[in-house]
């Protein structure tokens, strides 16, 4: 479903005497249908910066990404916006749920854009549907601030399933909530991937969920890590530009 070639990703520093930083160095993989990949390391490693290259947000320096055959940053940004409103779903640790809109407002936003409509009664239905799904029913009218972080994660949950997409993308997904609240969440994706089949692609520093993986990619010093020893796995060095 997802591949992943040669990744680097280097910001450039203003100041001319500055060093840029490199946070990505090289790294390459792969994504199947209905896999759980986990994304593993400490801070400042390029988990994130990882997740958001391979979801079409934040365009790679250098290297390719492929979804479903097509190469993602040779597309317009019209056409990756559209990419990712049709086929990818994000979670956020910070939810980044509208204020100003109830929960079923937020989960629909998605498909009123994909449909360049309105909200009708399909996409109500539909909403409250996935709103139910996930333990909140009963709270489809509360705005974000009337909803407490972990329902607030599971109506951005939700949001991401709206337009039933091939692949969610979750950046620490409970990092914000505490130990039982979180578990929650984990039990819910766990169960969504189990019963729809969507593929997970999770940067987390939570033992629970990345212990339930599939697949765990551990990243050190922005390059892939075997474990096998003290150097992380090397590939294909940027060439200057």
């Amino acid at each position: 479903m997802l591949t992943a070639k040669n990744i680097h990703k280097v910001y450039r520093s203003p100041a001319a005497q500055a060093q840029d930083v490199h946070v990505l160095k090289g790294i390459s993989l792969e994504v199947n249908d209905g896999e759980i990949v986990t994304i593993v390391g400490p801070s400042g490693a390029g988990k994130s910066t990882l997740l958001h290259t391979l979801g079409g947000i934040d365009r790679p320096t250098q290297g390719q990404v492929f979804f479903h055959g097509e190469e993602v940053y040779r597309l317009s940004d019209s056409q990756r916006a559209r990419m990712r409103n049709e086929s990818i779903g994000f979670i956020f640790q910070f939810y980044h749920l509208l204020p100003e809109f109830s929960a079923l407002e937020n989960v629909v936003l998605p498909a009123m854009v994909k449909s360049r409509s309105r909200l009708t009664a399909s996409m109500r239905t539909i909403g409250l549907e996935l709103l139910k799904r996930v333990g909140m029913q009963g709270r489809a009218d509360h705005r974000p601030n009337e909803l407490s972080g972990g329902e607030q994660q599971r109506v951005a949950i939700a949001r991401a399933l709206i337009n039933q997409p091939d692949i969610l993308f979750c950046d620490e997904p409970t990092g914000n909530l505490d130990s039982q609240t979180g578990a929650r969440v984990i039990e819910l994706l766990l169960e969504l991937n189990k019963r729809f089949g969507q593929s997970l692609v999770i940067v987390t520093h939570d033992e629970h969920l990345a212990g339930c993986s599939g697949r765990l990619v551990h990243l050190r010093d922005g390059q892939v890590w075997s474990g096998e020893s003290d150097e992380p796995h090397r590939t294909e060095i940027l060439q200057a530009s």
